[in-house]
């Protein structure tokens, strides 16, 4: 991953650097200003890179030729675009080793705010091979830091080449800048020529023997795993007891016969130990066929291995299978469960609908092929917003999206995340729309509508076939909310009792009341303009189709 985004950090400051070097090398020019924003769009869209920085050094001084920000990634941890430069202010980045042709990182996370590593990448060199320009990336942890939770038996933690932790399974050991220079397995991982290796040692604290491996990859950073040697070793000391148990009974008629039988016993037992090591860094790709084949309690051992291995590796498939079909949250719930049968509890949700406008019409005018293709970009925009703000897309109603917050997991502010993520739904349209206008095709309209409440989440339908879902009255109304937006103008309503929640966190306003089926009560609507800050500043979100012309619409009748 690392790799990947080094390479596109460079990728991106050599366009920056040729689109510099083109427009005169000044870095105030308006036209090179403006040549930046295809990049700007392009990193916008890069989830793991905060921030990226082109540095130029003339005559001993380091000047910035191009910033930039990925403002989506701050504002989710409540940050604004500035924070980089205040960042850069207190935490340095590596200039200084950059300019001389490393490949530097630095932990540069803050306490209780956001894990960043800064890493440096040497640009463009002059004829002396002095290096004259170089990209100073800000790559967010996050995405990083999840992959090393709950590792059960095994703790995974990556460190920099000063010994400072990155990711850890306790995040505050990274946010604070937590060195382990001086625990064995760090210490030999920096200071070995080897980029592969392993150590036991024992641990002042506990007193206990650790296994520990390292592996440090080419910028200097190393993924460390520990485990206690005593779990590590626990599958083989037991079969060894066993073995010595059978051997304690006959030694007194066969200890020769025995002592060779031993030997071709523990030396299979070993080479499993060896690839429990290998498994417990989380590498299934060993093959334990080989080890043993014979018909004993070895041979059986083995093959009871090579099982567990294959479920292990079938789990890991039907997770990755859920996961692109329900979402992590509602995956992590069934997995977690015992046995999954039908049946719910109530819960408070959030649930939003969306739904494209005069989508009837448009399909039956163009080909399957050209609907499906218009859904599928449509819908990729849209369902990485709502996952990206905790949400899980509950179905696919034809055009529409149905998704909750707040099942099978509340997030403990789901009625935040599920407005924002309305908001960020309407952004997202507008650059669709600019796609789409340049491919020469209509834009596209949309109605969202929000309500809270209570509603029963679970699984609905037989033991055979079977669906997560929630339903009741909250939905319904909901849905009624959506289909009103039409009779409105307007791209996204939410109701009452929502408004009521988020009112101090969101420029909302009233839009009307209207008389839905299904409700006997008028339900008030209200229109969300945009966020409030922490600070009392509004910051309107509006785009060319957040407001449209009024329509009649079905099931739905204004009042007043």
């Amino acid at each position: 991953m690392l790799r990947n985004l080094q390479e596109k950090s460079s990728t991106l400051g050599t366009l920056v650097l040729e689109r510099f070097t083109a427009n005169g090398n000044d870095p105030k020019s308006e036209v090179f200003l403006k040549s930046l924003d295809d990049l700007r769009f392009i990193f916008s869209k890069e989830g793991d890179l905060v921030s990226l920085k082109i540095y130029e050094r003339v005559n001993k001084e380091n000047r910035v030729v191009a910033s930039l920000v990925n403002k989506a990634y701050l504002k989710d941890y409540n940050l604004k675009p500035d924070y980089i430069e205040k960042l850069d202010q207190k935490v340095p980045p590596p200039l200084t080793a950059a300019f001389s042709g490393e490949i530097p990182t630095k932990n540069r996370s803050a306490s209780g705010k956001v894990a960043i590593l800064t890493l440096g990448i040497p640009l463009a060199k002059d004829a002396a091979g002095k290096v004259t320009h170089v990209a100073i990336a800000d790559i967010g942890l996050a995405r990083i830091q999840t992959a090393f939770r709950n590792t059960g038996e095994r703790t995974i933690y990556l460190v920099d080449r000063d010994g400072s932790i990155l990711a850890h399974p306790l995040e505050k050991l990274a946010l604070e800048h937590t060195n382990y220079s001086k625990v064995p397995v760090v210490r030999q991982a920096l200071s070995s020529p080897m980029a592969q290796g392993q150590i036991r040692y024992q641990d002042k604290k506990t007193g206990a023997y650790n296994i520990s491996a390292f592996s440090r990859t080419s910028f200097g950073i190393a993924v460390i795993s520990e485990a206690s040697e005593s779990v590590i070793l626990e599958p083989a000391r037991l079969v060894q007891r066993e073995a010595l148990f059978i051997t304690g009974i006959v030694v007194s008629a066969a200890f020769f016969i025995i002592f060779l039988f031993s030997l071709t016993l523990t030396r299979p037992i070993e080479k499993l130990v060896q690839l429990t090591k290998v498994i417990a860094t989380g590498d299934f790709n060993v093959d334990p066929g080989k080890i043993a084949k014979s018909r004993d309690e070895v041979g059986t051992l083995a093959q009871s291995f090579g099982s567990m291995l294959h479920g292990l590796r079938e789990r890991e498939k039907v997770k990755a299978l859920f996961n692109k079909f329900h979402g992590s949250s509602v995956t992590e719930s069934l997995l977690a469960s015992d046995q999954v049968s039908v049946g719910g509890t109530k819960r408070s949700v959030v649930v939003l609908f969306s739904d494209i406008r005069s989508f009837t019409s448009y399909s039956e005018s163009r080909k399957p092929e050209e609907v499906v293709g218009m859904l599928n970009e449509y819908f990729g925009y849209m369902v990485n917003v709502i996952h990206r703000n905790h949400g899980v897309v509950d179905k696919f109603i034809g055009d529409a999206i149905m998704a909750v917050w707040g099942a099978p997991q509340s997030t403990g502010d789901d009625a935040y995340h599920a407005v924002k993520a309305a908001l960020e739904m309407r952004q997202a349209l507008a650059e669709l729309n600019k796609v789409r206008e340049a491919r020469g095709e209509e834009p596209i309209l949309i109605g969202i509508g929000l309500h809270c409440g209570d509603a029963i989440s679970g699984t609905i339908g037989s033991e055979n076939r079977m669906e997560f879902t929630v339903i009741g009255n909250t939905v319904n109304t909901s849905s009624r909310i959506e289909a009103s937006t039409k009779a409105f103008g307007a791209d996204l309503l939410i109701s009452e009792d929502l408004a009521e929640v988020v009112k101090h966190r969101f420029k909302i306003e009233l839009a009307g009341k209207t008389e839905v089926k299904g409700r006997s009560e008028v339900l008030s609507l209200f229109k969300v303009r945009g966020f409030i800050a922490a600070d009392g500043q509004v910051e309107l979100v509006k785009t060319p189709y957040s407001d449209y012309e009024a329509e009649a619409a079905d099931k739905v009748k204004l009042v007043g």
